[in-house]
C-alpha cells in the first residue's frame, strides 16, 4: 500500500512540474519607454538595440515602443525584428499619436511584438517594396524581393499568431488599414486611446514564454538616445551624407587649389570621411558616385585647360547627373531632398567654378612684382643709353640698353631683361 501511495504522489508531482504554472514576470512593474518617429535606418536600430539592452540590465517589467514610421532600409527593419523577437523582456508595439502610421518596414516590426496596438486615426500597411524614387522595381528581381519580403512578413506573422494572409497581403498587394479594421483582422492586439489606457489593457496580460505583467503600481521611464545613436541617426539621413560629401569635395579641392591654407583640407576630409561612413548604410548607386568624381576631375581639368568653359558646363552637368542617380532610393526617405539637391548643386557649382577661374586667371596672368612685372611696363629715360643708361619705372632706377641710342627724357617700354638690364624700346609719339 505504500508503494501504491508512494507512486500516485509521485505521479501527481511529475504532473504539476509538466504543467507550466502562470506566473508574473520577474522584472518588476517599471516600464521602459522607446520613441521611434522617424525613417527606419541604422540610427534607430541602434537606438532599439541600446534600449532592450538597457531595460534587460536594469529589470524593467516591459517595454512600450511608439511607433510612427513611413518604413526605412529593410537590413535596419529586419536588426530590429530579430532584437524585438530576441528580447527577454514584453515588447509592446504602440502605433501614435493620433494619425501616426506603420507602414513599410513599420509593419513587420509591429506584428514582431509581443503585444501590438494602435492609437485611434492610425493606419498599418502597405509594405510592398519600391525601388529608385519609390517606383516599382519590375522584372525578375521585383518577385525576387516581393517573395523574401512576403514569405519573411507570414513567418513573422505566424510567429505571433496574427493574421498571415493579411501580412502577406500587405507586401505583395501594398494593402493599408484603419486601427479598427486592425483589429477585426486580427493584426494587432487592441486599440488604445493613449499610454495610460494602453498599460490598463495589457496589465495582467500573459505574455508566452514571459509570464504575466503586473503593471498595478507603474513607473515610465523614457529612454533616450545615446551620442552614437544620434549621429548614427543623423549622418544616415541622405540629405545629411549627402552635404557633407560635398562639403568635403569642395573643402580638399580648395585646399589643392591654394595649397598651405590647411583649414578647408581637414574640414572636407572630416566631412568625407562622415560621407563615406553613412554610405556604408545607405543605398548607394556607385554610377552616381562616379559621376560626382568626374565633375570634380573636369573642374580640375579647366585650371589647366584653357576651354572656354566648356569642361566646366561639363562639370556642372555631371554633378546634376551624379547627385539625382546617387541615391537608390528603394525606400520612402532614403532619397535626397529637391530643395537641398537644387540649392547644394548650385552652391558648389558656383564655388568650383570661381575657384577654377580664379586659379586658371592667376596662371595666365603675367607676374605683378619682381623684375618680371617690369616687362610691358613704360618708364623715363634718366641717363642716354649709349648703349647703357638708367630708366624710372616704377620708383626705382635701373640700368637699360636700347638699340638706338635714347637721349634722357624719352619715354620708354620695357620689352626684355637680361641680368637685370632693362632692355626698353621708345613708345612711338
Amino acid at each position: 500500500m505504500k508503494t501504491v501511495a508512494c507512486r500516485i504522489i509521485l505521479f501527481f508531482l511529475s504532473l504539476i512540474i509538466l504543467i507550466p504554472a502562470d506566473y508574473a514576470f520577474a522584472g518588476g512593474q517599471d516600464i521602459c519607454l522607446i520613441n521611434i518617429s522617424a525613417d527606419i535606418n541604422p540610427g534607430i536600430a541602434d537606438y532599439l538595440k541600446s534600449g532592450i539592452k538597457y531595460a534587460e540590465k536594469n529589470g524593467f517589467g516591459c517595454i512600450i515602443i511608439t511607433l510612427n514610421t513611413p518604413g526605412g532600409l529593410a537590413d535596419s527593419m529586419r536588426e530590429m525584428v530579430v532584437d524585438i523577437l530576441a528580447s527577454k523582456i514584453p515588447v509592446v508595439v504602440y502605433v501614435a499619436p493620433d494619425g501616426a502610421r506603420a507602414a513599410s518596414a513599420g509593419v513587420i516590426i509591429t506584428m514582431a511584438a509581443d503585444i501590438a496596438a494602435m492609437a485611434p486615426g492610425t493606419n498599418i500597411g502597405a509594405a510592398h517594396p519600391v525601388g529608385a524614387g519609390g517606383k516599382d522595381i519590375g522584372g525578375t528581381m521585383s518577385d525576387k524581393i516581393t517573395n523574401d519580403m512576403a514569405a519573411y512578413a507570414r513567418s513573422i506573422a505566424a510567429t505571433r499568431f496574427r493574421n498571415v494572409e493579411w501580412a502577406e497581403n500587405a507586401v505583395r498587394k501594398s494593402v493599408s488599414i484603419t486601427e479598427a479594421e486592425a483589429l477585426k483582422e486580427n493584426v494587432i492586439d487592441f486599440t488604445a486611446k493613449n499610454l495610460d489606457d494602453l498599460i490598463k489593457k495589457i496589465n495582467g496580460r500573459k505574455i508566452k514564454g514571459k509570464g504575466i505583467l503586473k503593471l498595478d503600481e507603474y513607473k515610465i521611464t523614457k529612454y533616450k538616445e545615446t551620442l552614437k545613436t544620434k549621429i548614427l541617426k543623423t549622418i544616415g539621413n541622405p540629405n545629411i551624407s549627402y552635404i557633407l560629401m560635398m562639403i568635403g569635395l569642395a573643402g580638399l579641392y580648395f585646399e589643392m587649389a591654394h595649397p598651405g591654407v590647411v583649414f578647408p583640407g581637414v574640414v572636407g576630409g572630416i566631412s568625407l570621411i562622415l560621407a563615406f561612413f553613412s554610405f556604408q548604410v545607405l543605398p548607394i548607386n556607385y554610377t552616381g558616385m562616379l559621376l560626382i568624381a568626374l565633375a570634380v576631375i573636369f573642374f580640375i581639368l579647366e585650371m589647366k585647360i584653357a576651354s572656354y568653359g566648356m569642361l566646366s558646363v561639363a562639370g556642372v552637368v555631371s554633378f546634376l547627373l551624379g547627385s539625382l542617380m546617387l541615391f537608390e532610393g528603394s525606400v520612402p526617405g532614403m532619397k535626397i531632398s529637391f530643395d537641398v539637391l537644387l540649392s547644394t548643386i548650385i552652391f558648389v557649382s558656383l564655388f568650383f567654378v570661381t575657384v577654377s577661374a580664379l586659379v586658371f586667371k592667376a596662371q595666365v596672368s603675367k607676374s605683378r612684382s619682381g623684375s618680371e612685372g617690369l616687362i610691358g611696363e613704360t618708364g623715363i629715360i634718366k641717363i642716354d643709353t649709349k648703349p647703357e643708361g638708367k630708366v624710372f619705372v616704377h620708383g626705382e632706377l635701373w640700368k637699360a640698353r636700347s638699340k638706338i641710342p635714347l637721349s634722357e627724357g624719352t619715354k620708354v617700354k620695357i620689352v626684355e631683361i637680361d641680368n637685370l638690364v632693362l632692355e626698353v624700346e621708345q613708345i612711338d609719339k
